[in-house]
């Protein structure tokens, strides 16, 4: 029989409630039970990084986070980056500059990245191939990626000096 535990979760700002089984990762209850598909299955061993969501501001590999230990815990997925009318800079950077390739890698790119801006404003063209290194894109390079990224800082800037 399988050992079933409730869970309550703060996902994208939304109370959510999941029964998971002691094996179930957060990437399964993102996928499977809230059917927030922006985050990609991908080596499912923690090392490419196209799982990765934010957990309490962190980013943390989806597919190795075991779900029972993360009750309480506030996640943000790809999906929740943006508001109902605005896509986040990270998205519309990504967008702008045809960051997104083949879109697989595009969501743990887009989380790593935001979580990487939101400790460093203003970041070297090094520091942010030093901030993604824990991402792989399978595509042509990472080129447009980090270019992408330094175009979200300027635009997070421009937001706070334009309010």
């Amino acid at each position: 029989m399988k050992n079933i535990s409730d869970i309550s979760l703060i996902v994208n700002g939304e109370e959510r409630n999941a029964k998971v089984g002691g094996c179930d990762t957060l990437l399964t209850v993102m996928r499977d039970q809230f059917l927030l598909t922006g985050t990609k299955r991908g080596c499912n061993q923690g090392v490419c990084g196209a799982c990765t969501l934010l957990v309490n501001g962190n980013p943390v590999r989806g597919c190795l986070s075991l779900a029972t230990l993360h009750d309480g815990d506030q996640i943000i997925t790809v999906e929740g980056l943006a508001d109902d009318e605005t896509l986040a800079p990270i998205q519309q950077a990504f967008s702008e500059l045809g960051a997104i390739q083949c879109g697989f890698c595009t969501s743990g790119m887009m989380i790593t990245a935001h979580a990487f801006l939101s400790g460093n404003s203003d970041p070297t063209i090094e520091e942010v191939q030093h901030g993604l290194s824990g991402n792989l894109c399978r595509c042509s390079g990472y080129k447009k990626i980090i270019d992408a990224v330094l175009e979200a800082a300027k635009l997070s800037s421009d937001m706070k000096v334009s309010t």
